[in-house]
């Protein structure tokens, strides 16, 4: 009789094996949470490191190693939170995957910064105090570090509960509130206080407005067309040199501007002929990338991406070149006064600095980014390419009317006004558009279906396509910037100065 094969299996060992399988299964998920933290953690030693190598021969070289380790936890803040408003409407629109998004993004953050943005540093922040009202050189860098910490902290928070605030409005209360414990009253130039509280309501109304305008003129000429591809011929070359143009007369005043001294007549001047040249260059491309496509919303998204793409980059490259300079220029004021003995409104960073701001901002988009994209992207109102592209025109546009103007508004505020404008106005068109209305009852009789009725104000007044929570949460987190990062910078530069000083 032949014997039984030897069963091979052993139940209780797989068992084992399994539980063993779960549980590093279990252990991967949790810690990959914390791998951002560690990663971040590294880069802050990592610039304590390179900022020592840099000042240790000189005065002063702990209180400059501290401070970039501040201005490093700074800058990876300004890359979670001020950021993701570059590349939100892209992703959001899914004309970037998240991850092209971080790495466009992270690569034209770096290179604005390093090009444009340590040239030349306002190192006062927007001229907040009078640097002629510091009587001692290490009072003032102790007001500094405690200005930089407030706002870093005050922005992780924002970050924390999904709310893209203002990285300058942060770092503008920091200077005021460490400025107001450290050197009174007087020490605060309150015009220019003024002016910011101004572009608390200005930026997000100017970029509502533009966003609507361009919105609506893409729904009118575009969209609700009998024939949309002719009118994407005509009219999407128009968009792309306006679009071209604005970011090149902006770049123009931002990058150049800090090499030699360009106006602003000569920066439009600029963005004008260049605008020209990429609507007459975007004619022959745009007819045909059109040719084939069918009639209808869906291949009109298609010609809206690849500009998308390319005002994604741009806009960190303008950001990476404006903003670079909140977490930079405090640290700057701090390396001038400790080791020149001297305390100067506007001066030159140097290049380990501008380095570490640069950095330190791609760091922050990668490890924490992606939160606050998808907020701004998918969360607060759907986007597709032609209303993406409407955020991403309207900022360009907005920024340079207000340098023109001298108007200080803030990029964030600009760029979440413009979505939130964007989902407004969907709200009121589809209730009030006549020209959607017939539109929709042409298509239903085309196609022999009843009308769908959703041109029905009762139907229609349900439909929100703008998530009021986000918005109350936004609005209230910009409104409570500047005081919250001043009270904070307060209390730190108390505690600093008990301690240290």
């Amino acid at each position: 009789m032949t014997k039984a094969m030897p069963k091979l299996v052993k139940p209780t060992l797989d068992k084992d094996l399994d539980k063993v399988s779960y549980v590093e299964e279990a252990t991967n998920l949790v810690s990959r949470g914390y791998a951002p933290f560690g990663m971040g953690l590294i880069f802050l030693v990592v610039a304590m490191i390179f900022a020592g190598a840099s000042v240790m021969d000189r005065p002063g070289a702990l209180i400059v190693i501290a401070a970039a380790s501040i201005a490093a936890y700074m800058a990876m803040n300004i890359g979670a939170n001020d950021v993701t408003n570059n590349v939100g409407a892209a992703v959001g629109a899914r004309a970037l995957t998240m991850g092209s998004a971080l790495v466009l993004a992270a690569v034209f953050e770096i290179a604005g910064a390093v090009i444009a943005g340590g040239d030349v540093v306002s190192t006062i922040s927007e001229g907040i105090l009078d640097p002629s009202s510091a009587p001692d050189p290490t009072v003032f860098s102790w007001a500094m570090m405690a200005a930089l910490l407030a706002a870093a902290l005050w922005i992780n928070f924002a970050t924390w509960v999904n709310a893209p605030v203002s990285t300058t409005h942060s770092i503008v209360g920091g200077v005021m509130g460490a400025g107001l414990a450290a050197l009174g009253v007087n020490a605060v130039q309150w015009d220019v206080m003024a002016g910011i509280t101004l572009s608390w309501i200005l930026s997000p109304l100017l970029g509502g407005a533009l966003a609507i305008v361009f919105l609506a003129f893409i729904k009118e000429f575009i969209i609700y067309r009998e024939d949309k591809i002719a009118a994407a011929r005509r009219w999407v070359p128009v968009l792309n040199g306006t679009m071209v143009g604005a970011f090149c007369a902006y770049l123009t005043m931002k990058g150049a501007g800090q090499i030699i001294v360009i106006g602003t007549p000569t920066a439009l001047l600029t963005g004008l002929v260049v605008g020209l040249a990429v609507w007459l260059a975007s004619i022959p491309f745009i007819r045909l990338q059109s040719t084939g496509l069918e009639n209808r919303n869906q291949s009109l998204r298609k010609l809206f991406r690849l500009p998308l793409i390319f005002s994604a980059a741009l806009l960190s490259f303008a950001h990476g070149a404006n903003d670079v300079a909140n977490a930079i220029g405090p640290l700057t004021a701090i390396v001038n006064a400790t080791q020149m003995d001297h305390v100067d409104a506007v001066a030159t960073a140097p290049f380990w600095v501008t380095i570490i701001g640069a950095f330190g901002i791609s760091a922050g988009l990668l490890l924490f980014g992606p939160r606050l994209i998808r907020l701004v992207g998918s969360q607060i109102t759907k986007l597709n390419p032609m209303r993406a592209y409407c955020v991403a025109l309207s900022a360009a546009v907005t920024v340079i009317l207000a340098a023109g103007l001298g108007l200080p508004v803030s990029t964030t505020h600009i760029a979440v006004g413009a979505v939130f404008g964007v989902g407004f106005f969907r709200e009121w068109y589809t209730r009030n558009s006549k020209r959607r209305i017939a539109y929709m009852q042409m298509k239903a009789e085309a196609w022999e279906i009843e009308d769908s009725g959703e041109h029905n104000p009762d139907e229609v007044g349900r439909r929100y396509l703008v998530r009021r929570s986000h918005f109350m949460t936004i609005v209230g987190a910009w409104v409570i910037t500047v005081p919250a990062s001043a009270g904070l910078a307060a209390l730190l530069y108390w505690a600093m100065f008990q301690l240290f000083v």
